[in-house]
């Protein structure tokens, strides 16, 4: 039975009207009328919106208008456009503290409201690769645990992740079920292993075969990796991971703190940390 399109038109009564003599793009106007909808709940995630044809009917605007405010919130990630089925409002992306807060995902999504459960792809032992001991400060080949894992909120595949642990430290943690735990959280209350400070980059990178089918995307979608290096308070590594975080649901919120400099004039610790973070990786 197809969808009486009332339910798709009804909320655009609250939408406003377009001011014609305003300094501000008609295209603009539109996106902020729709934009509100959606802040407002009046349009909600997986609701497909009115056609080109009924949105320049009631905006009184012309198709080019429309398109251009449209083609903003699908780059903005409000709407998401299916073809040959039309333009649905996006799923909210996922927060996750980037910088400033050393939790687990685990914890990130309990402080967010939101349940998680991990689908354990491998864990056991395994000689270090390379470039993971080069960041945990170990011989190449020697034995680390390797724990991969599927991480899911509310059912939905939404982050695979490798994590690294020193085998001497966490040798243990091999008989816990970390489907249903915190890893940080079990690290510290049980082996009273606690993490004191951290290091973690991200880039854009492509989903391989692989890694789409475990995601449920499309091989070639972009995926945000986040790559990164925790230590103990006596400074040796206690687990290097690298995750791959499906970049249409998910999005890392930084907080920024001004510190005092120690001399006028001087960058304070924190902006000088912040400009090596945001500077390019060809530096």
């Amino acid at each position: 039975m197809a969808k009486d399109k009332s339910e798709d038109v009804d909320p655009l009564i609250e939408a406003g009207s377009i001011d014609t003599g305003s300094s501000i793009p008609l295209y603009a106007q539109v996106k902020d009328c729709v934009g509100g909808l959606i802040e407002r709940g009046r349009l909600v995630p997986g609701q497909q919106l009115p056609g080109e044809h009924e949105l320049c009917r009631h905006f009184g605007v012309s198709r080019p208008v429309i398109r251009q405010a449209i083609q903003d919130l699908v780059y903005a990630g409000r709407l998401v456009r299916l073809r040959g089925k039309g333009t649905f409002v996006a799923e909210p992306k996922i927060s996750e503290g980037l910088v400033q807060r050393l939790v687990g995902f685990h914890q990130d999504m309990r402080d967010h409201g939101r349940e998680t459960i991990s689908r354990v792809l491998r864990f056991g032992v395994v000689s270090a690769p390379s470039h993971v001991a080069r960041m945990m400060g170990i011989r190449p080949r020697q034995k680390v645990i390797l724990l991969d894992r599927l991480r899911y909120v509310l059912d939905e595949p939404i982050v695979l992740v490798s994590t690294y642990l020193p085998y001497p430290l966490c040798e243990p943690l091999l008989k816990e079920d970390l489907s249903r735990q915190s890893l940080y959280m079990v690290l510290g209350r049980k082996y009273g292993l606690t993490i004191a400070r951290g290091r973690r980059t991200i880039e854009a990178v492509p989903a391989n075969p692989e890694q789409s089918r475990l995601l449920q995307i499309k091989p070639g979608t972009p995926l945000l990796s986040l790559e990164s290096i925790s230590y103990l308070p006596d400074g040796r590594p206690l687990e290097y991971y690298y995750a791959l975080h499906r970049a249409d649901r998910s999005r890392f919120e930084v907080e920024l703190v001004r510190l005092k400099a120690e001399a006028p004039g001087e960058p304070s610790d924190c902006e000088q940390y912040l400009d090596a973070l945001v500077s390019p990786l060809d530096s």
